[in-house]
């Protein structure tokens, strides 16, 4: 008998179906309810317009009691995700205690999506890609455009290698033998656009000291969904 987190995410699901969220589109991996895969659009009218990111999601037993482990399967250059882990830099994900029962899968996902287009350049995870937009805002915007080009090319899949011209595809040392078995792939946007751009893009200068993993208060109206 499955137990109360299985009975959460059916019914999330079914009411993330209805609701036709612009951009996002969700789905578990199989029979498997506590793994699903993702993918997330760029914002309207926003720098990251037209991008299709592939996001990895993994519910505990525990749903909704603590929150799930998320991970970007394609790795954005941007201010607020790591780009060795794919981790998103949002507070309710990486502490519990910032965690509410409210918050559902929906907005789990429209958060991270409104976090792309409103970077949080004081808690930076990614320190060049903060530096840069602090500094070189052309570049950044150019590198962003570039990303989101490349994003069209790259097909992340299940059950299938990637397809793509000299491009090294890499697991987080985390990975386990699941997610080798599905031969899902992760890819820093860093190097697929060094790769494909073959042009030379101005380098912020490297910083020490990374500050805490906090999101932007702002995005705190879309967490909740009424009650």
């Amino acid at each position: 008998m499955h137990g109360r987190a299985y009975w959460l995410l059916e019914r999330e699901y079914l009411q993330l179906k209805d609701s036709s969220l612009f951009g996002i589109t969700v789905a578990p991996v199989g029979d498997d309810m506590l793994m699903w895969r993702a993918e997330i659009q760029g914002l309207k009218d926003s720098l990251w317009e037209g991008a299709f990111l592939q996001l990895s999601i993994k519910f505990p037993e525990e749903y909704n009691q603590v929150p799930p482990n998320v991970t970007f399967n394609t790795i954005p250059f941007h201010p607020n995700v790591d780009m060795h882990s794919g981790r998103p830099c949002i507070d309710f994900l990486d502490n519990s205690e910032e965690w509410d029962e409210r918050y559902s899968l929906s907005s789990i996902l429209l958060a991270i999506q409104a976090l792309l287009s409103n970077p949080v350049l004081e808690n930076a995870v990614n320190v060049e890609a903060a530096e840069m937009m602090r500094k070189n805002m052309s570049s950044y915007r150019q590198m962003v455009m570039d990303c989101v080009r490349a994003s069209h090319n790259l097909e992340v899949t299940e059950g299938k290698e990637v397809s793509v011209p000299s491009i090294e595809f890499f697991l987080p040392p985390e990975a386990t033998a699941e997610d080798q078995i599905r031969k899902i792939k992760r890819i820093s946007f860093e190097d697929y656009y060094r790769t494909w751009s073959g042009i030379a893009t101005s380098r912020a200068a490297l910083c020490f000291g990374i500050p805490p993993c906090k999101s932007s208060m702002l995005l705190t109206i879309l967490l909740f969904d009424s009650v």
